[in-house]
């Protein structure tokens, strides 16, 4: 039985369906001004391999991922750039999916888009209203009455009382509370708007995802997800808006992931310290090695980035890859290491004990091959590849991949950076000449060939029946 840590409640809880058998998931994803960061990344694929890994256990999931394209960030940097705000959106959606595809993120089911849900969200916001939580303030916004949902603070364990204390708010009429928040936003000019029961405007951040997330998956689903700041304000906005307007429990479990940190600080736009996936990408081997450094790690835990740390995910990829190579296509093996891998995963998707998992059956596959036994070697590297296959990883060749040129990352990578300078049908040449000289006995030149290759981080390795394989240190 899979048990999760319920942000709500800070215990883990086994996943019990409200409908037997379906997983109805919420993710709160993108506002699409600007390209994906390392952070966002993370977000992605922690609950690409919780998707991932629900429906392997054979669930019928249901995966929802919101678009925010509409967003005072994303009217401001529209204006900046000088083009319409459709364009922007658009442009920055293109891009994420890009990115996502490259990281081996698969698409959600549904990935709603606030300005395609207009209408259900005037209706919550109207809702809202009737029943006493909401108020139209004198300069036509609506707002929520935080004071009047019993239940506010307790996903993030903040107290009104403290809030209002260290709460630093400008003098604004149109608040009867502080603490109280936009729903609907009033018409401001040269901006998007819509028209409403209040006159023309456009929704506030929050009031989207509890509509959207209602009119897609019902007012009481299994699991909401999210990055660890979204906690608060955004999600407890939500749990507000939802339940005051429904009448029910909302999200039954709430899942949120940690940060990543830059020399232990939080990555972050504002903070001016961030990596964009783009960035990123062109100094790795692959984009799997970002996805295995991100698995690395709990989701839930604070992961520090690090060139360092990605030339860590890279070697332990390697691994991976070199169980892989040359063992023959076979049916799975029967063995413990499912059962292993299961336990990991059904533990609040403990990804990095399943990594465990296969760096442990990729020793197997070596010692069953080194032992000629390639039956059994077979049949454990499928073992592998089909259990890597449930984070997403382990999708590629691995000749093919262990040929990749390695870019340099950490400041000690001189070996890879004379590897990156050879191309592979240099690297072929040498082999080739290498083997002539052998075919000749002039060991000198082929220990001199070998030893530059060496040298140039490439590693050669002589099969035993003949020819040569050969990877990239």
């Amino acid at each position: 039985m899979i048990r999760i840590h319920n942000s709500l409640t800070g215990d883990k809880q086994p996943l019990t369906p409200i409908v037997p058998g379906e997983v109805r998931m919420y993710v709160c994803g993108m506002t699409v001004y600007d390209y994906l960061h390392i952070g966002h990344a993370r977000m992605m694929i922690v609950f690409d391999a919780v998707a991932r890994y629900l429906r392997h256990s054979g669930y019928r999931l249901i995966y929802v991922r919101n678009i925010t394209d509409i967003d005072d960030k994303i009217i401001k940097r529209a204006a900046e750039n000088g083009e319409p705000i459709e364009a922007l959106t658009e442009r920055f959606i293109v891009a994420m999916h890009e990115d996502c595809a490259a990281l081996g993120i698969l698409r959600p089911d549904f990935e709603p888009r606030a300005t395609q849900h207009v209408p259900a969200i005037i209706a919550m916001v109207e809702q809202l209203i009737e029943r006493g939580y909401a108020y139209v303030a004198p300069n036509a916004d609506v707002m929520y009455a935080v004071a009047k949902f019993a239940g506010y603070g307790r996903l993030s364990g903040k107290r009104l009382a403290d809030l209002r204390a260290g709460a630093r708010v400008e003098v604004d009429e149109s608040k009867r509370d502080p603490l109280d928040f936009v729903l609907w936003k009033h018409a401001k000019p040269h901006e998007p708007a819509w028209d409403s029961p209040w006159g023309r405007g456009r929704p506030g951040w929050h009031i989207e995802c509890s509509a959207m997330s209602v009119e897609l998956l019902g007012a009481h689903f299994d699991i909401h997800g999210g990055g660890m700041d979204l906690k608060f304000p955004h999600h407890e906005n939500e749990i507000a808006q939802t339940c005051a307007a429904t009448g029910e429990r909302f999200a039954e479990i709430w899942m949120h992931n940690g940060f990543v940190n830059v020399d232990n600080e939080k990555m972050s736009k504002s903070l001016g310290n961030f990596f964009t996936v783009r960035e990123v990408l062109p100094k790795l081997r692959h984009p799997e090695v970002l996805r295995y450094f991100v698995l690395a790690s709990h989701y839930r835990g604070p992961i520090n980035y690090s060139l360092e740390q990605l030339e860590q995910a890279d070697a332990a990829l390697q691994r991976l890859y070199l169980a892989l190579r040359a063992v023959p296509v076979a049916e799975p093996a029967d063995s413990t290491y499912g059962p292993r891998f299961q336990a990991a995963m059904d533990d609040d998707f403990n990804t990095p004990e399943a990594l465990a998992v296969l760096q442990t059956l990729a020793r197997e596959v070596n010692t069953a091959r080194d032992a000629g036994e390639t039956a059994r070697a077979g049949a454990l590297g499928a073992k592998l590849r089909e259990l890597g296959a449930v984070l997403g990883l382990l999708q590629h060749n691995p000749e093919s991949w262990l040929r990749l040129a390695k870019p340099v990352l950490a400041p000690s990578s001189e070996t890879a950076a004379l590897s990156a300078a050879l191309s592979d049908a240099q690297i072929e040449a040498q082999i080739a000449a290498r083997a002539a000289a052998r075919k000749a006995k002039n060991w000198p030149e082929s220990d001199r060939i070998r030893d530059a290759l060496t040298a140039a981080g490439v590693i050669l390795e002589d099969r035993p029946g003949g020819g040569t394989d050969w990877r990239r240190a």
